[in-house]
Parts: C-alpha cells; sequence; structure tokens
C-alpha cells in the first residue's frame, strides 16, 4: 500500500517538474514559439522518463501555452501579432471587469495585502528575472484578488502567462526599457487603494496598451 503511494507520489513529483520547467522555459522564450517538442529530447533535458513529460505537455496544452500537431506530437504555441492583440483584447476586457469588482469590494485587508505586495515587487527589481516575475504577476493578480469571481481571476491568471512571451519580447528594445514601469505600477496602485475605479481601470489598460503599442511596432518592423 506504501509502495503504490510512493510511487504515485513521484509520478506526480515528476510530471509537476516537468510541467514547471517546460513552462518556464517556453514563457521566457528558452523553447521558442512553434519549435517542435520531442519526448526523447524532452526527456533527456529534464532528465525524467517519457511518462511525466508527455503528462507536463498534455497540461501544457490545457494551459494553450502546446499544441499538439499530430496523435503524438507537440510544439510550443506559435506567437504571432493576431494572437498577441486577442490576448491583450481579452486581458484589457476580464481585467477591467475584475479590478471593478475588486475596488467595489475594498477592504483594509485587501488594501494592506496590496500595498505589501507591491512592495515586495519592487524590491524584486534588479534580481534574478524570475524572482521578479513572481512578484509581478503577484502585484496583477492581487489587484483582482477580491473580485469574488474566482473563475475570472483564474482565466486573467491564464492570460497574463501567454502574454508573458509577448511581453519578453518587447522588454528587450531599448525604447520599452526608457518607459518608467514602477511609476505606471505606482498610478495603478494609488487608483486602486482610493477606490477610484476609473482611474485605476484607465492606468492598467494604458500600462497593458503601451506595452501592445511597442510590440505591435516589433512585429511588423
Amino acid at each position: 500500500m506504501n509502495m503504490i503511494d510512493d510511487t504515485g507520489g513521484k509520478e506526480s513529483s515528476a510530471t509537476r517538474g516537468a510541467y514547471m520547467t517546460l513552462r518556464d522555459m517556453i514563457l521566457t522564450g528558452a523553447l521558442p514559439a512553434g519549435q517542435k517538442l520531442k519526448i526523447e529530447q524532452l526527456r533527456g533535458l529534464l532528465n525524467t522518463g517519457a511518462s511525466p513529460v508527455r503528462e507536463a505537455l498534455s497540461l501544457l496544452t490545457s494551459d494553450m501555452l502546446v499544441e499538439r500537431i499530430d496523435q503524438r506530437g507537440f510544439r510550443a504555441a506559435p506567437a504571432n501579432k493576431a494572437n498577441f492583440e486577442e490576448i491583450l483584447a481579452l486581458r484589457c476586457t476580464l481585467e477591467d471587469l475584475a479590478l471593478r469588482q475588486s475596488i467595489a469590494a475594498a477592504t483594509p485587508e485587501w488594501e494592506e495585502q496590496l500595498i505589501l505586495i507591491h512592495h515586495r515587487m519592487r524590491k524584486a527589481v534588479g534580481q534574478e528575472v524570475t524572482i521578479f516575475e513572481d512578484a509581478h504577476k503577484a502585484f496583477h493578480m492581487a489587484l483582482l484578488a477580491n473580485s469574488g469571481s474566482p473563475m475570472l481571476e483564474r482565466y486573467c491568471a491564464q492570460l497574463y502567462d501567454l502574454n508573458i512571451r509577448y511581453r519578453n519580447l518587447a522588454a528587450s528594445g531599448s525604447k520599452y526599457q526608457s518607459r518608467d514601469i514602477a511609476a505606471e505600477h505606482q498610478e495603478i496602485l494609488d487608483a486602486a487603494i482610493q477606490c477610484d475605479a476609473d482611474r485605476a481601470s484607465a492606468c492598467l489598460l494604458k500600462h497593458y496598451r503601451l506595452t501592445g503599442e511597442y510590440l505591435a511596432r516589433e512585429m511588423d518592423s
């Protein structure tokens, strides 16, 4: 009985490890968009078995970060301007709704948590990319976390992840780097804790659309 449980636990752990590693590699571009993902190659890369790799790829397919290309094959989801624009439009629509719901139901506890998470994000600037990315996502999700709509928040989190590959591309340019991202975040925070839903939404959507406009130009060039 214990052996079965232990084996199941190890398999589950291996699948989760493969999932997290492959997810990070796709989001950061280490596995380029559209690249075919071969089980045997990934086994060697991850030093794990074929089953955890296959299960991880299936999970990533549900996340829309991986696509099936035939009965047994997979590839990293392609990236293109039309896909980015759809993601951006959905993010703006759904996060506007979630943010307004969060502000409408604002509590001192939510506001305090939001300020704390924003502080952690600011401290993460200049640290390893993964540390900042985790803190950055935590801030954006904290803005929505008081919405009272778990399904809506889940969709927003998924769209955030789908957007990361595109944002990483935009962040490589000097013009993108010239933006004062910290000031943009501060404006969003200030409006949210002042319960100014219109201003908070306007600041958030401007924050996203500035990146969107830059990336659209990059894809056209």
